[in-house]
């Protein structure tokens, strides 16, 4: 039995789809499928029921993923503590950013990090924001930088920044000669959203169902500037926050007259091991929340 089998089989689990997992570990699907079918041969069950057209773990194949994951876990562990000792001068940090705010807040953060830990890489993985808080519970990512409001118990939580939810408005809708806005008011707008799986999107909907709002949604897109070009051309009406909003031609901002506010913040593992080099972002972000205070 191989470690890389077990990683091909517990990632061909989490996404249940064998062409998923092989993109996602930057290996061919055969490699995935061959490593799965000797891990059988090898334990004598079948890990995987075929039968449906989605990949799904049989009884056996789910009691022995779930011994699995935490023996991996406890290897990726001791792999990056022994590097630690090593002192070695490279590392690597994965982090997770939904779309608004990577275009926003994290550049600033970036720049600065990469000019003082040069020797340091990054990998930014672009989900939304409940997308990388599952990543981060499975242990795919060492941080995320989340909408931290409602976030589980087992992640360690920095808040950064709060933001206001506002609405943005064509400036040919009547709605923009208002200085606030109910959700009722909007009521008979067209919406233009935020995919599924987003944060922001998920609460908008969860507070226009208790007005007794049913949204007419008419575009979605992951990509603010979409959405704010989407708005200024008068498709519809968006909800987001005040961090991406500024200086937008043909867009009128407006507050909600029952203010929303969510928590920006980086979010990490409880349980894992932290690296030196995670340390490092985790140190560094502290510092840049400091030096925010004290101006």
């Amino acid at each position: 039995m191989e470690l890389r089998q077990l990683e091909y089989f517990q990632m061909a689990s989490r996404l249940r789809n064998i062409t998923r997992a092989a993109e996602r570990l930057r290996v061919s699907q055969p490699n995935i499928t061959v490593a799965i079918k000797k891990l059988e041969a090898e334990l004598g069950i079948q890990l995987f029921d075929r039968s449906q057209k989605q990949l799904s773990l049989t009884p056996e194949g789910a009691v022995f993923l779930n011994r699995i994951e935490l023996a991996l876990r406890n290897i990726q562990d001791a792999v990056l503590e022994v590097n630690d000792y090593k002192q070695l001068q490279k590392g690597t940090i994965k982090i997770g950013i939904p779309p608004m705010m990577g275009a926003y807040l994290f550049p600033k953060i970036f720049s600065s990090f990469q000019k003082r830990y040069s020797h340091l890489e990054i990998f930014l993985h672009e989900e939304a924001s409940m997308s990388i808080r599952e990543q981060l519970e499975r242990d795919e990512l060492d941080f995320g930088i989340i909408i931290i409001s409602g976030a589980s118990q087992s992640l360690q939580l920095l808040p950064m920044s709060r933001n206001q939810i506002v609405c943005c408005v064509p400036d040919s809708s009547p709605l923009a000669q208002k200085t606030s806005l109910s959700l009722r008011d909007v009521a008979e707008s067209s919406m233009v959203m935020l995919k599924e799986g987003s944060f922001l999107r998920q609460l908008i909907l969860s507070k226009l169902e208790d007005e007794g709002v049913r949204p007419n949604i008419v575009l979605e897109s992951n990509q603010v500037g979409t959405l704010k070009g989407l708005v200024a051309s008068g498709v519809g009406l968006a909800f987001l926050l005040d961090m991406v909003v500024e200086d937008t031609p043909g867009m009128k901002v407006i507050p909600l007259s029952e203010p929303l506010f969510v928590d920006v913040g980086l979010a990490w593992k409880k349980d894992r091991y932290i690296s030196k080099a995670a340390q490092s972002f985790i140190d560094f972000c502290k510092e840049i929340l400091k030096q925010k205070d004290a101006q």
